[in-house]
């Protein structure tokens, strides 16, 4: 899939255009819908199907107050859309310029960079533009004119409710994964850049991973038998997310660490994506240190008759 960042970036002309807009935290079974309509479209007319979404929530700009822990990741978050066909990906950097757009300027604009235009495919309830004005509705109406057809996909049900980005959130930080990942219509996962820690794990025996996860959603924390995805290879770990208490440190961060079994060498700067088996225990303070490196020890055993 190809990343653009300005609509010139796209070939002029080459081919037409279907697009899908939407932020798309998670990519989960609505946003997949969308994506899907749009990639049809794009091969019954010979078209391309491009995907507009932004590189950070609205929210951060429009109400930070009322910004949500994210579900996945940028990176992560872009593989999901390049995995449903999508050829090109405008990823629009959401500023105050940005979001200060009228709805209908920003449609005419999409009609104009990326003409011929076919069809704009949205959910039903996708609002945009300054003060969220933009609608389907509005979509509707400047369609005949602009000449692209418009589809406002309703919400996909799971479980007698919509499958939405809130929901999935309320379910990962209760600890239901199983729930996500049905609504995600995939196996719920983590991802992070592989930070410098304070290589405490080491010094136990049992070096880990830390993973740069600022803005997303957690599970609870605990212990949990994980699979860790980097470098383009797949190993078994044993995942902590937590705040260290044997450690008894003042005003402790919350850390998301991976000791990965049998393996040795030097993750930092790149992405994991943990994907979770199943959780072992909750945290919890030891008396000492040893007792700690007695506990991670039982834990590596436990969690290898989880794989």
């Amino acid at each position: 899939m190809q990343i653009i960042h300005r609509p010139d970036e796209l070939p002029a002309g080459a081919r037409r255009v279907c697009l899908a807009i939407g932020f798309f935290d998670g990519v989960h079974l609505g946003h997949q819908q969308i994506i899907r309509q749009t990639v049809t479209d794009a091969r019954q007319h010979e078209a391309i199907p491009l995907v507009i979404t932004f590189d950070r929530h609205p929210n951060t700009v429009v109400a930070p107050g009322r910004l949500p822990p994210l579900i996945y990741s940028l990176p992560q978050k872009l593989r999901a859309i390049g995995s449903l066909g999508a050829e090109a990906l405008w990823l629009i950097h959401f500023d105050k310029p940005f979001s200060e757009q009228e709805a209908e300027g920003f449609v005419r604009g999409l009609a104009r960079d990326f003409a011929p235009l076919l069809s704009i495919c949205v959910g039903a309830n996708f609002q945009f533009g300054h003060k969220r004005t933009g609608n389907v509705e509005l979509l509707r109406r400047l369609g005949p004119d602009l000449r692209f057809a418009v589809h406002g996909m309703a919400a996909v049900s799971l479980g007698g409710k919509p499958v939405s980005s809130t929901r999935i959130r309320e379910r990962i930080a209760a600890g239901d994964l199983d729930a996500a990942s049905q609504m995600l219509g995939r196996a719920y996962s983590l991802s992070g850049k592989v930070v410098t820690g304070d290589r405490l794990g080491g010094q136990l025996g049992f070096p880990t991973a830390n993973l740069g996860v600022d803005g997303l959603a957690l599970p609870p924390g605990g212990v949990y038998a994980v699979h860790a995805e980097v470098g383009g290879h797949r190993r078994r770990a044993v995942l902590n997310i937590g705040h260290r208490p044997t450690l008894q440190q003042a005003n402790p961060p919350l850390r998301v660490e991976a000791h990965l079994l049998d393996f040795q060498g030097d993750l930092y700067g790149q992405e994991m994506e943990i994907v979770f088996v199943e959780k072992l225990r909750d945290e919890k303070k030891f008396g000492s240190v040893t007792e700690l490196r007695e506990q991670i020890a039982r834990d590596i055993r436990d969690a290898v008759q989880k794989f």
